[in-house]
């Protein structure tokens, strides 16, 4: 009710939000805080020009999604609340330190399909590629942009084919920057994987595509979560054409069939990445120039053993 009757006073928000994070801490407050969500929201489009309170509102927000999820509370946004969060990602756009805690409140909420479906609605794909653009060295960006592209782009619902292919380079252009940083390539591999699953590909990006990902799976095989990622998304990228393929296994830095074999022995024990093994090879068998360099390298032996450890 105050925050309501005094929405017009910049003050009056920005004190009610610094109370409410007090309660923060304290878990069992979040029932609490959740019928605060809107109202945090609605001040921050409210006073929109006001630095510190968008940033101690995002924080808050920050505070209580994570808190959320760490209790698996569903949180239904709806799109007045969103595009309210999505006007204050394009005025300060600018804002590096702003973005930076947006992104990653963005990244949360379009976990839900329904949230997702929303940021879709308000147009938030060209807003998310002129950040990555702009900020392609900040990793926590790069991190909370690709992870909102994938759920955009895995959505069930139609996204626009167009803006989608322009995620691509972009898209690639962050995996190229951040490759010694395992947690921002899972990330964005996830993203190409997704765009590749929606045909966002062209034929001319097949190739250096397919050598990023081999490159990602070079720098980083420990991680199983890109391993995983990697493999699905090059296994798309082979379904569509015999150019990724052979890519594959005449890379200049080294056969993707030795890459796989490693990343197997490394995760032989997590199903999901020896799933995603699977589906890759799966893929390979379709071209018989590949198949030829499988059997040279000895691969059945790779699958045999697959097959005795996962009857």
């Amino acid at each position: 009710e105050f925050m309501q009757a005094f929405w017009d006073i910049e003050e009056v928000q920005a004190k009610a939000i610094q109370h409410l994070a007090s309660f923060v801490r304290d878990k069992s407050t979040l029932p609490y805080l959740l019928k605060f969500t809107e109202l945090i929201a609605f001040a921050m489009k409210t006073h929109v020009d006001s630095l510190k309170l968008q940033v101690d509102g995002c924080s808050l927000l920050l505070e209580i999604f994570s808190q959320a999820l760490e209790q698996d509370v569903v949180i239904a946004l709806d799109e007045n609340v969103i595009s309210s969060l999505v006007d204050t990602v394009r005025i300060h756009s600018g804002n590096e330190e702003l973005l930076s805690l947006m992104c990653t409140l963005l990244m949360m909420i379009s976990a839900s399909e329904v949230a997702a479906d929303n940021l879709r609605k308000v147009g938030i794909i060209p807003d998310l590629l002129s950040i990555l653009r702009n900020f392609l060295r900040n990793e926590k960006i790069c991190l909370s942009c690709c992870g909102v592209l994938w759920s955009l782009a895995a959505s069930e619902n139609n996204v626009d084919q167009a803006l989608l292919k322009s995620a691509v380079p972009v898209t690639s252009a962050v995996l190229q920057e951040h490759l010694q940083n395992g947690t921002v390539t899972e990330s964005a591999c996830s993203a190409l994987w997704a765009l590749s699953l929606q045909g966002c590909l062209t034929e001319k990006e097949y190739e250096p595509t397919t050598a990023l990902l081999l490159d990602a799976l070079r720098k980083t095989p420990g991680r199983p979560l890109l391993v995983k990622n990697a493999c699905l998304a090059l296994a798309s990228l082979l379904r569509l054409s015999e150019i990724p393929a052979l890519r594959f296994i005449m890379d200049s830095k080294g056969s993707g069939i030795n890459l796989i074999k490693d990343a197997y022995h490394l995760h032989f024990d997590d199903p999901e990445v020896v799933e995603s093994i699977c589906m890759l090879i799966n893929e390979m068998v379709q071209y018989e120039d590949v198949v030829l360099d499988m059997l040279s390298q000895k691969l059945e032996e790779l699958l045999s053993e697959i097959k005795s450890c996962f009857p």
